[in-house]
C-alpha cells in the first residue's frame, strides 16, 4: 500500500513538474509574440521596413595613431668629439637637404685641417718634382729611374691628401668647404653640421655649450610626406583585415591601407596594432596625432543590416520587433558592427523580415506590460 501511495506521488510531482514547465515556456512565447492591432500600429506611429542583406558601407572605428616611418626619419650625430657653439635651427623647423643645424669647435677637427694641409702641401712639391724629373729625363739628364722614383712619390702624396679628404668628408664636411680650406691655406675654427635630406627637425638633443663626444646624437629630421598608422583593434578580430584592406580617417580625407599585423597582444588592452600607410599627399594629420580608423565591417555568415533605431535593449540583450499577422515578437539579436544609422546584427532575423522602425518606446511598453497595452 505505501509502496503504492509512493508511486502515486511520484507521478502526480512529474505531472506537476511537466505542466509547470509548459505553463512557462508558453508564457515566454506569450512575452515574445504579443498582439498590436492595425488601429494601435496607426495611434502609436509604428513604421517597419523589411531587413537588408549586408551593406559594404558598414564600417567600425578604431583608435589610431600617427607614425612616421622608420626609414624616413634620420639621426644626425656629432662626427667627432667638441662643444656646441652654435644652434641654427629650431624644433619643428623645415630644413634642406645640405642646410647647416649648429656648428661646434673641436681640437679634432683642428688636426684633421692640419693634416689636410700638410698631405696637400706634400702633394704639390711631389707634383712639381715629378713634372721637373719628367723634363731632364726628356733632355736626356737624367736617368729613368729618377722619374720612376718620382711618379711613386707623387703618388704617395696624392694616396695620404685623398685619405685626409675621407677623414674631414667622414666628420660632415662638405666637398666645396674641404677645396675651399685647400684654396686658403686656412682651417676654420668650427664644423657645420648640416642635413641629410629635406624634412622636418623632430628632435635637438644638443644645447649651446654642451661637450659632446663623437657619435653622441644631436638631431633627428624626418620626411612627413609619408606617415603610418598603428590601428588598435581586439585581438579576436584583428584577422578580419588583411594586407591591403582599404581604410579611411574619420574627420580627414584620407584613406589608409593595412601593410601588416603586428604578432604582439598589448597585455593591458587585449589588442593587436595594425600598420596602415597613409595614400596620397597628406596635409592634415601630423606625427604622434591620435585619430579614429574607420575599418570595413567583416563579412559574417547570418547577418543582416538594420537601421540603428530599430534595436533596442532589455539589461544587455539586444532585440528588434519583427511584424506578425497578430501584431508583433520580440526576437534577440547580436550586434557585430555598427556606423552612422546603421547597425549589423546576427540571428533573430531573416530575409523577408519587416522590424520596426519608428514607435520603438511604445512597442517595447506593450511587450514589457501586455495588461496596460490592452
Amino acid at each position: 500500500m505505501k509502496k503504492t501511495n509512493f508511486r502515486f506521488s511520484l507521478g502526480v510531482l512529474a505531472i506537476a513538474l511537466a505542466y509547470g514547465m509548459s505553463a512557462a515556456a508558453h508564457a515566454e512565447e506569450r512575452k515574445a509574440m504579443f498582439a498590436v492591432g492595425e488601429s494601435q500600429i496607426k495611434a502609436l506611429g509604428i513604421q517597419t521596413a523589411p531587413v537588408q542583406k549586408q551593406a559594404e558601407s558598414i564600417k567600425i572605428g578604431f583608435p589610431a595613431q600617427v607614425l612616421i616611418p622608420p626609414r624616413a626619419e634620420q639621426v644626425l650625430s656629432s662626427p667627432v668629439a667638441g662643444v656646441v657653439v652654435q644652434m641654427l635651427v629650431q624644433l619643428n623647423q623645415a630644413v634642406r637637404a645640405g642646410e647647416p643645424l649648429l656648428r661646434f669647435a673641436s681640437p679634432e677637427f683642428g688636426q684633421l685641417q692640419l693634416q689636410l694641409l700638410q698631405a696637400n702641401a706634400r702633394a704639390t712639391l711631389a707634383r712639381q718634382a715629378a713634372t721637373r724629373e719628367q723634363s731632364l729625363f726628356d733632355e736626356g739628364i737624367i736617368a729613368k729611374r729618377r722619374v720612376q722614383e718620382a711618379q711613386a712619390a707623387l703618388m704617395d702624396a696624392e694616396a695620404t691628401l685623398n685619405q685626409a679628404r675621407s677623414g674631414l668628408r667622414l666628420s660632415g664636411v662638405a666637398e666645396a668647404t674641404i677645396a675651399r680650406i685647400i684654396a686658403t691655406g686656412q682651417p676654420q675654427d668650427s664644423i657645420a653640421l648640416t642635413a641629410t635630406q629635406s624634412g622636418i627637425v623632430t628632435e635637438i638633443s644638443a644645447k649651446l655649450g654642451q661637450r659632446v663626444e663623437a657619435a653622441t646624437e644631436l638631431a633627428h629630421i624626418a620626411k612627413i610626406d609619408t606617415l603610418w598608422l598603428d590601428i588598435q583593434v581586439p585581438a579576436s578580430e584583428s584577422e578580419n583585415w588583411p594586407r591591403g584592406t582599404k581604410s579611411t580617417v574619420q574627420g580627414h580625407d584620407l584613406s589608409a591601407r593595412i601593410l601588416s599585423t603586428s604578432p604582439l597582444i598589448s597585455a593591458t588592452s587585449q589588442t593587436v596594432a595594425l600598420r596602415a600607410e597613409i595614400q596620397g599627399k597628406n596635409k592634415s594629420v601630423r606625427p604622434g596625432e591620435f585619430v579614429t580608423v574607420e575599418m570595413p565591417a567583416a563579412t559574417m555568415p547570418d547577418s543582416w543590416d538594420v537601421p540603428l533605431v530599430a534595436v533596442v535593449h532589455e539589461g544587455d540583450q539586444a532585440i528588434v520587433f519583427v511584424r506578425t499577422p497578430e501584431g508583433f515578437e520580440a526576437r534577440p539579436v547580436k550586434v557585430v558592427a555598427r556606423a552612422g544609422q546603421r547597425t549589423r546584427v546576427q540571428g533573430g532575423v531573416k530575409a523577408g523580415d519587416q522590424i520596426a522602425v519608428a514607435g520603438l518606446v511604445a512597442l517595447k511598453g506593450s511587450w514589457l506590460n501586455p495588461k496596460e497595452s490592452e
